[in-house]
C-alpha cells in the first residue's frame, strides 16, 4: 500500500542517521547589530499621531457659551497662520463679531469694523491654497474678488462646502467647542451678533472667561446699534 507522500517523509527521516548539532559559536566571532539610523522627530502636522504644537492652536472664546479649538496648519498655509497668530496677539480679534453667518454654510468675523469691508492694517496677503477640503469645522480665509485680498476676515464651515475648494486658503479646523461655533447668531447680519471675547494661541495661556457669568450679565448687542449694513462688497466666501 502506498504511504501518503508527508507520512512516507516522515518515515524515512526518522529511519536515517540522527541529524548533526549545530557547531558551538564563540560569542566573540559575533558581530555588533548593526546601528540603525536615529528616527526624525515626530510631525507636528494635524492628524498626525502626535502632539500639536500649542504655537498652532487658536482658542476663540465666544458668547455663545464657550472655547472653540482650531488646530493651525502652518505645513500648508504658513503666512496665513503667521497672520492669524500676529492677530490674536495684538488682541485684534477680542471683541469684535460674527457678522455673515449662513445656516447650513459658514459663520464669518475678523472684522473690526463688524461690516464685512474691513480688516487689518497689515498687507493683504497672498493666496496659499491648498488641498485641505471645506468640511464641518474648517477655518478659512475671506476674500474679495481678488486672491490675493485675504487679509484679517474669516470663516469656520458649518456643513461642506467642497466647492470651494482651492478657491480660499484654509488654514485650520475646530477640534474642539464645535457646538459654540453651531450656537453662533445667524444672520446676515445677525439681529444679535455672536462675539469673539478672546482670541488667543494655546502656548500662551490665557484662561478662559466665566462664561456663565458673561451669559448672566450679557445684553443682545443690536445689529441697528452697530450700524451693520448688509456685506455685500467685503471679503466673503460665495454663497
Amino acid at each position: 500500500m502506498r504511504l501518503p507522500l508527508l507520512f512516507a517523509a516522515l518515515l524515512s527521516l526518522s529511519a536515517g542517521p540522527a541529524l548533526a548539532q549545530a557547531p558551538r559559536v564563540d560569542p566573540k566571532d559575533l558581530k555588533a547589530p548593526p546601528k540603525l539610523p536615529e528616527m526624525a522627530a515626530p510631525s507636528n502636522i494635524a492628524g498626525a499621531v502626535t502632539q500639536v504644537s500649542d504655537e498652532n492652536v487658536l482658542l476663540l472664546d465666544l458668547s455663545s457659551g464657550g472655547r472653540v479649538k482650531i488646530v493651525m496648519r502652518p505645513d500648508v498655509a504658513p503666512k496665513h497662520v503667521e497672520r492669524i497668530r500676529t492677530l490674536a496677539r495684538q488682541g485684534f480679534y477680542d471683541g469684535t463679531i460674527f457678522h455673515r453667518v449662513i445656516d447650513g454654510f459658514m459663520a464669518q468675523g475678523g472684522d473690526p469694523t463688524g461690516t464685512g469691508t474691513g480688516g487689518s492694517k497689515l498687507d493683504d496677503l497672498k493666496a496659499e491654497f491648498n488641498d485641505l477640503p471645506h468640511v464641518r469645522g474648517a477655518a478659512a480665509m475671506a476674500r474679495s474678488q481678488s486672491e490675493d485680498s485675504a487679509n484679517s476676515q474669516f470663516y469656520i464651515v458649518l456643513m461642506p462646502a467642497l466647492k470651494l475648494d482651492r478657491t480660499y486658503t484654509v488654514w485650520g479646523r475646530v477640534v474642539e467647542g464645535m457646538a459654540h461655533v453651531d450656537a453662533i447668531e445667524k444672520g446676515e447680519p445677525p439681529e444679535n451678533p455672536t462675539r469673539i471675547i478672546k482670541a488667543s494661541i494655546a502656548a500662551d495661556k490665557v484662561a478662559p472667561p466665566d462664561f456663565a457669568a458673561l451669559k448672566a450679565a450679557a445684553s443682545p448687542i443690536p445689529a441697528g446699534a452697530l450700524n451693520l449694513p448688509p456685506p455685500t462688497s467685503g471679503p466673503q466666501p460665495p454663497k
